[in-house]
C-alpha cells in the first residue's frame, strides 16, 4: 500500500489560491457532467422526471427471492438486503438519470476540478447530518474513501488506487489529487457512500455484521429478521428533505422487502396482496398470468416503462479459468449449440429480441457482423495479434435454422470441438485425447425458475454433442460465496450497462479479476485489448472518441465468446397496487436505479 498524505489542518480558500498556479484555478460548480455541462442549471427546482408536488406518506412492499445475513453491503463477506446502501447511506453527489452521466450536489454543495481533471474538490453542506444528528465531516469523507478502498469490496479499490493525496482544504472542503489519467474519477468519487467514522471505531470493518450503518440518507433501518424481511422508515429529521435534488423523491414513509424461497412464491405473495409492487421479466407470463381478480377489479395496475439504455449482457457465462473453457473454439461450439430461437419461442413466444453485444440497443454498440472501420479499426490495430476471430472482421451470434434439432449449428459445433481436440467415442461420449469426458456444471441460484428452464433445454441440446451437464442450484449465500471465489464452470451472469460506461468496466472485465477474488469478472477475461481500451475510454476527452472506444471494446468482448447471450427487453413490466404512482415524465434510463421507489408515491 503506497503512503497517502492526509493533511487535516484546514487552510483558507484564499491561502490555497495563493499557493496554486493560475492555470490550475477552477470555479466551484453545483454539478458536473462526463462531457460538457450538466443539463440542470444551478437554480433547478427538481429532477425533470420527479414530481415536486408528490404527496408524502404510505408504504411500498417488495418481494425478493433468497435471503440476507448481513447489514454491511460494502464488503465481500455476507449477503446484504436490498436497499441497505441506497436508502440509508448518502453520497457527495446525486445522479440525474435523464442524462448519460451527470451529477448534482447532495452532501456536497459544490464540486471543483481543473480542465484535465487531475484533482477534485468537494465542499460539504453545513447542514449535512447523519441519522443520529451528528454532522457529516471532511474526516468522515476521507475515512470512508480510505476504508472502502482498502478494506471494502474490490469494486472500490481501483478508484482509491488512483488517489495520490487526500487533504482537508477548508472547514468543509476536501481535495483529492490523482496519480492517473481518468476523467471519470471526479464523478466516481462523487458517488462513493459516506459512512460515519465514529460508528466503526474499534470494530472490524471487514466482518459481516447485523449492525445497520449510520448513514445520512432518507431512511433508517426500523426492523428486520435475517432472511425474512427488512423495513426502512423515513427519517423525520432527514437533513436533505428540502434540497431541490430531493424534491419529489423518497416520498414513502415506509419501504419494506419481504424475502421468499423462490420467484414463484414471490408472485403468489403479490397476488395475495402481501407485496404491493412486482416486476415481471417474462412477456408471456405478463400477457397470460396477470388476469387475477385484483387486476380485473382495477386494484392492481399493469405498467410498461420504456427505456433508452444499452441491453447489457445477460446469459450463461463461461469460467475461462477452467481448462475446459480456455479454448475459444470450445466456447463458440457451445454458443452454436445454444438454440436461442427455439428457447426464446418456448419461453417468451419469441417476443424478446436477442442481446447481440454488450452495448447493443444503443449508440455505443458495435455493428454485428460488420468489419471494424475508421476510428474503431485504428483503436483495435495495436492489439491485432491478441484478438480472437471476428473482433476486426466482424462477429455475429449464430442463428438456428429453426426447430429443436438445430442440426446445422450442431454440425458446425462438432467441427470446432474436433479442432479443439474433442471427439465422440463409440458410445457418443465426447472425450479429449486423454480420454476424459466433456462434462461440466451449471451453477444457479435457488428461485431463478426461468433461468433453470433455459438451462434444462440447453442441457438436452448439449447431449447431441456428447456433452454431459449437471445443473446445481444453491441458496443465495452459497451462490455468492462460490461466485466470489469463481468456484463454478458455467453460471448465469447479468450486468446492466449504462450510457456512460467507465471505471466499473475494470471491475467487470479487467484482467486483475482473472486472479483476484470478488470482482465482477466472473468469466476470467484476461485481455490486453480489453484493459487497453478501457484505459483509452477513461482518458477520452471528446464524446466522439469515447463512443468509438466503447464500440471497439464491445467488439472485443463479444468476439471473446465469454457469455452465451439471452434476450433483453426494451420495456420494464411492473404490476403494482393502484395507490402507487409514478411521474408521467420518464428518465432516459427508464425503470433503473433512481426510479422505483425513488420517484414513486402513495395516493389513494
Amino acid at each position: 500500500m503506497r503512503p497517502i498524505n492526509f493533511a487535516f489542518a484546514a487552510i483558507t480558500a484564499a491561502g490555497l489560491a495563493g499557493l496554486m498556479p493560475a492555470a490550475l484555478l477552477a470555479e466551484p460548480s453545483h454539478g458536473i457532467a462526463m462531457y460538457g455541462e450538466p443539463a440542470l442549471p444551478p437554480d433547478f427546482v427538481s429532477l425533470p422526471y420527479a414530481n415536486p408536488n408528490a404527496p408524502k406518506g404510505g408504504r411500498i412492499v417488495f418481494g425478493e427471492s433468497g435471503g440476507f445475513d448481513s447489514l454491511n453491503p460494502f464488503i465481500i463477506k455476507g449477503n446484504p438486503p436490498t436497499g441497505i446502501s441506497t436508502l440509508t447511506v448518502e453520497t457527495l453527489m446525486g445522479r440525474s438519470y435523464d442524462e448519460p452521466f451527470s451529477l448534482c450536489g447532495l452532501l456536497a454543495e459544490s464540486i471543483e476540478t481543473d480542465p484535465d481533471r487531475s484533482w477534485v474538490e468537494f465542499t460539504l453542506r453545513e447542514t449535512a447530518r447523519f441519522s443520529d444528528g451528528t454532522p457529516v465531516t471532511v474526516e468522515d469523507v476521507i475515512w470512508s474513501f480510505e476504508t472502502l478502498g482498502t478494506k471494502g469490496s474490490p469494486r472500490y479499490a481501483s478508484a482509491w488506487a488512483k488517489i495520490a493525496k487526500a487533504e482537508q482544504t477548508g472547514p468543509r472542503s476536501v481535495r483529492f489529487t490523482f496519480n492517473a489519467k481518468d476523467r471519470e474519477l471526479p464523478l466516481i468519487l462523487g458517488l462513493r457512500p459516506i459512512l460515519q467514522k465514529a460508528q466503526w471505531e474499534g470494530k472490524d470493518f471487514t466482518a459481516s455484521s447485523l449492525e445497520a450503518p449510520i448513514g445520512s440518507g432518507p431512511y433508517v433501518v426500523a426492523e428486520f429478521e435475517p432472511g425474512r424481511f427488512i423495513t426502512y422508515k423515513k427519517n423525520p429529521d432527514w437533513w436533505g428533505k428540502d434540497l431541490p435534488f430531493n424534491r419529489g423523491q423518497h416520498n414513502f414513509d415506509e419501504i419494506r422487502y419481504e424475502y421468499f424461497g423462490d420467484g414463484g412464491v414471490v408472485f403468489e405473495a403479490f397476488k395475495a396482496g402481501e407485496i404491493t409492487s412486482y416486476r415481471e421479466a417474462n412477456p408471456v407470463k405478463w400477457a397470460e398470468s396477470f388476469n387475477f381478480p385484483a387486476v380485473t377489479a382495477g386494484d392492481v395496475v399493469l405498467s410498461e416503462i420504456p427505456h433508452q439504455r444499452p441491453s447489457g449482457i445477460d446469459g450463461f457465462a463461461f469460467n475461462t479459468r477452467k481448462p475446459i473453457f480456455a479454448d475459444w473454439r470450445v466456447r463458440e461450439a457451445l454458443i452454436l449449440a445454444f438454440n436461442f430461437e427455439f428457447i426464446n419461442q418456448t419461453l417468451t413466444n419469441g417476443i424478446e429480441p436477442r442481446i447481440q453485444s454488450y452495448f447493443s440497443n444503443s449508440v455505443l454498440g458495435m455493428a454485428p457482423g460488420k468489419p471494424a472501420e475508421g476510428a474503431e479499426l485504428e483503436l483495435l490495430a495495436p492489439y491485432k495479434d491478441s484478438l480472437l476471430p471476428g473482433a476486426i472482421e466482424g462477429y455475429a451470434l449464430p442463428v438456428a435454422e429453426g426447430g429443436e434439432a438445430n442440426r446445422k449449428n450442431i454440425r458446425a459445433a462438432t467441427k470446432l470441438l474436433e479442432q479443439a481436440g474433442w471427439t465422440a467415442d463409440g458410445d457418443g461420449v465426447l472425450r479429449n485425447a486423454g480420454g476424459q469426458p466433456f462434462e461440466f456444471e451449471i451453477l444457479l441460484q435457488q428461485g431463478a425458475d426461468e433461468i433453470l428452464s433455459i438451462a434444462n433445454i440447453y442441457v438436452e441440446a448439449l447431449k447431441r454433442l456428447g456433452i454431459e451437464v449437471r445443473v446445481t442450484t444453491v441458496d443465495s449465500a452459497q451462490y455468492k460465496e462460490r461466485t466470489n471465489a469463481y468456484d463454478f464452470d458455467m453460471t448465469h451472469y447479468i450486468r446492466s450497462l449504462s450510457l456512460s460506461p467507465g471505471n466499473e468496466q475494470v471491475l467487470y472485465w479487467g484482467s486483475k479479476g482473472a486472479t483476484e477474488p470478488g470482482t465482477r469478472n466472473w468469466m476470467g477475461i484476461n485481455s490486453p485489448a480489453v484493459d487497453g481500451l478501457i484505459q483509452t475510454m477513461l482518458e477520452a476527452q471528446q464524446e466522439e472518441e469515447f463512443v468509438s472506444t466503447v464500440r471497439a471494446l464491445d467488439r472485443v468482448l463479444t468476439s471473446g465468446r465469454y457469455v452465451i447471450p439471452f434476450w433483453y427487453s426494451d420495456v420494464s413490466r411492473i404490476a403494482h397496487r393502484k395507490e402507487l404512482h409514478y411521474p408521467a415524465r420518464l428518465p432516459i434510463y427508464g425503470d433503473w436505479i433512481g426510479f422505483q421507489p425513488d420517484v414513486w408515491w402513495y395516493q389513494d
